[in-house]
């Protein structure tokens, strides 16, 4: 099943090429002990070299398998985030295993921490996870680009309150999410016109004061808001 999840995404490849500096010839003049005592030194420094490994980076190919594996035994469902117009609590689901996870595990590499609710559309939703500073897209870079799958089918609704995830605005024909952004919906009783098109993993337990408080800020004629709203910090509560 999951490999079958996995071949539904759009495959995005990284490519990196790596060099080793060349090394200073050893000279003919030096003692014969002080040529031995380089050569052992050079082979730990290979051996050092062959033991370490690439920074882990997840892709379209390892991360369906990489959350599948992080959600087991996963007993820690709640995130608290603080903005710069206050803090609110959202619970995920249990059963939505793959967006809980990533939630999860983004929370805690910080990657949330000084992005922006950087959508807000009235009476309607606000989208966070995204900025347009420059560190934003290095801690993307250092986690990896992948999307995961929707999951619609666990009769979740886009009630008031509601966490879901966008889908890529790249060539997406399957839905597949954007996982490193959010939003919530504000519109009373819901949004429903998004149920089967986006996935909800998850709902506002406390603070909704404040979502509806970033919900009424201006905007541009891009739904950003005019003054920068933060999240200063997303931390995994019990």
């Amino acid at each position: 099943m999951r490999k079958q999840i996995a071949l539904a995404a759009s495959i995005l490849l990284f490519s990196a090429s790596c060099g080793e500096a060349p090394r200073e010839k050893k000279t003919s003049e030096k003692s014969e002990n002080s040529v031995v005592q380089e050569k052992e030194v050079d082979t730990l420094s290979q051996t050092h070299e062959e033991q370490e490994e690439d920074p882990f980076v997840l892709t379209e190919e390892n991360a369906i398998d990489f959350f599948f594996d992080y959600q087991k035994g996963l007993k820690e469902n709640k995130v608290k985030i603080t903005t710069s117009l206050g803090n609110f609590t959202v619970q995920l689901y249990d059963n939505v295993p793959y967006h809980k996870a990533n939630f999860i595990y983004l929370t805690r590499q910080g990657y949330f921490d000084n992005t922006m609710f950087h959508r807000v559309v009235k009476d309607f939703i606000i989208q966070g996870g995204n900025a347009d500073n420059v560190e934003t897209p290095r801690k993307r870079k250092k986690i990896g680009r992948y999307l995961l799958p929707p999951d619609t089918r666990k009769g979740y609704k886009h009630h008031r309150g509601t966490l879901s995830m966008p889908s890529s605005e790249i060539n997406n024909p399957h839905m597949l999410a954007s996982p490193y952004e959010f939003f919530i919906v504000v519109t009373k009783p819901g949004s429903y016109h998004l149920d089967g098109e986006y996935t909800p993993f998850g709902k506002v337990i406390s603070g909704m004061d404040v979502v509806d408080l970033i919900n009424q800020q201006a905007v541009d004629d891009g739904d950003w808001p005019m003054r920068n709203i933060y999240i200063e910090k997303a931390e995994v509560v019990q």
